[in-house]
């Protein structure tokens, strides 16, 4: 996708939400939750309910000028299990600023947003596990980096959204609100997508040019779909993060992602005493070259040793997911018990996960003296694909009889955040993780063929919004 191609695209979606703007004229005052905001921390965007400590004085809000500040700390260690045993610290200080362009120039409905991380310590997942499930949304290489920095248009009362610049995708896509409580990264971005897409694709710590559009048809039934640089990293070897160290790479010109969904909600109104639910559907598209996951470019396996060492490129990519939640307990329109479910699939041959699922509860808020403090169980499974299974087995025959084979991934994680005051919270946290990386390390990656056992992981962070 070319720069004039992009900016095309950008000038068609603003036109787009015009007239779709015009054709829909229902008001959205009403929904229980907005759910234009993202519940995770990961964009630290302002919003009026924010609890904080109230020390981030903010003398411009007025003048549609907001900050906000959230440092996230977290001591987490593996005792059995994974690569190797050990324990690490590691942070995240997030800065961000909102700027309403109503007050600040008259410009209706326009607003402006940017955060950027101060990211450091070490990784439990890269350094000690070499698991899929990241056991931390907040794992990343060292580095100060711009994460998001978009505008927002919007029209008849939030009937219609749209968003341009550099922004993330998952708050908004393949996600659900009953997993807030979590700290494994999975239980936000979800690893297929992780993992099958260039660069992770737009997500935690590298967000990506592009655009999305919010139509909401009916106060029930909603439409997001959106356009992204396919590879905001921008291709080459290692760890994409190095390669768009700052965040700001600003790519335009890679094959394009290709995001949509479908979702349609229930008992959403403020007030309305029956439990709320939810149901989405989406998928992706991406326009690139992916490789084979067994074979290479002279049509043999990639452990044969008449392999040309070059994987087969394979052109393009699909995927699809389904997303289910439903309060079962209501205290109130926030508190309650809610149970949330994910599936996702993608094709066997040029995507290390096919299947991927995740389930769990959230109980929010169930204590009248503590409406705040919230608990959460849930599990996870990531099926390593039929045809990356099979270059394994390829390796058993080609180089060691005994080479682990891979299979899937999953986890059980346990977690209590527990409210010391408003703007401050602590979470203990439990993991475990069944075979990390599929039972094994990748037979192609730098640490390849070492069998890895289950890991227990223990975990307390604590989050302040000042």
């Amino acid at each position: 996708m070319g720069r004039r191609e992009f900016r095309t695209f950008i000038g068609a979606a603003i036109a787009g939400g015009y007239l779709v703007a015009g054709a829909y004229a229902f008001a959205q005052e009403d929904k229980k939750t907005d759910d234009d905001k993202p519940t995770d921390p990961d964009t630290g965007e302002s919003t009026v309910e924010e609890k904080t400590l109230g020390l981030l004085p903010n003398p411009l809000q007025k003048y549609g000028v907001k900050f906000a500040a959230t440092y996230i700390g977290e001591v987490l260690g593996n005792i059995s299990g994974g690569l190797k045993q050990g324990a690490i610290y590691e942070g995240r200080l997030n800065l961000a600023v909102d700027l309403d362009l109503q007050k600040l120039a008259g410009i209706d409905k326009l607003t402006f947003h940017a955060n950027m991380f101060q990211i450091h310590g070490d990784g439990l997942s890269r350094s000690n596990l070499q698991n899929f499930f990241v056991v931390s949304g907040i794992e990343a290489l060292p580095s100060t980096r711009l994460y998001e920095a978009y505008f927002e248009k919007q029209w008849d009362n939030k009937k219609v959204s749209l968003k341009f610049g550099q922004l993330a995708a998952d708050s908004e896509f393949f996600n659900t609100k009953y997993t807030d409580v979590f700290t494994n990264a999975s239980m936000g971005w979800p690893s297929i997508t992780s993992l099958d897409l260039p660069s992770g694709g737009p997500s935690p710590p590298l967000a990506a040019m592009g655009a999305r559009l919010l139509v909401n048809v009916t106060d029930q039934l909603s439409v997001l779909g959106g356009i992204f640089d396919g590879d905001q990293a921008g291709p080459g070897a290692g760890d994409p993060q190095e390669r768009n160290r700052f965040g700001v790479n600003f790519r335009v010109n890679d094959p394009p992602l290709l995001l949509g969904q479908i979702q349609y909600a229930w008992n959403n109104k403020k007030g309305d005493p029956n439990p709320a639910g939810q149901i989405k559907f989406g998928g992706w598209r991406h326009l690139g070259s992916f490789t084979d996951q067994r074979f290479a470019s002279n049509g043999v396996s990639l452990a044969s040793p008449t392999s040309s060492a070059e994987p087969l490129l394979l052109s393009g990519d699909i995927g699809g997911w389904m997303v289910f939640e439903q309060k079962l307990y209501r205290v109130s329109d926030e508190r309650g018990i809610g149970f949330f479910a994910r599936v996702g699939g993608a094709p066997a041959d040029r995507n290390l996960i096919d299947l991927y699922a995740d389930g769990g509860l959230e109980f929010i808020g169930l204590s009248e003296a503590r409406p705040d403090d919230k608990f959460g169980i849930a599990a996870g499974y990531a099926h390593v694909s039929k045809r990356a299974q099979s270059l394994d087995a390829d390796y058993r025959a080609f180089v060691d009889p005994n080479w682990p084979m891979r299979s899937f991934e999953g986890l059980l994680t346990a977690v209590y955040q527990f409210q010391i005051r408003d703007g401050w919270t602590l979470q203990p946290n439990f993991q475990y993780i069944i075979h990390p990386g599929g039972g094994a390390t990748s037979p192609t990656g730098p640490l390849a063929g070492r069998a890895l056992k289950n890991a227990t992981v223990f975990g307390l962070r604590t989050t302040l919004k000042f």
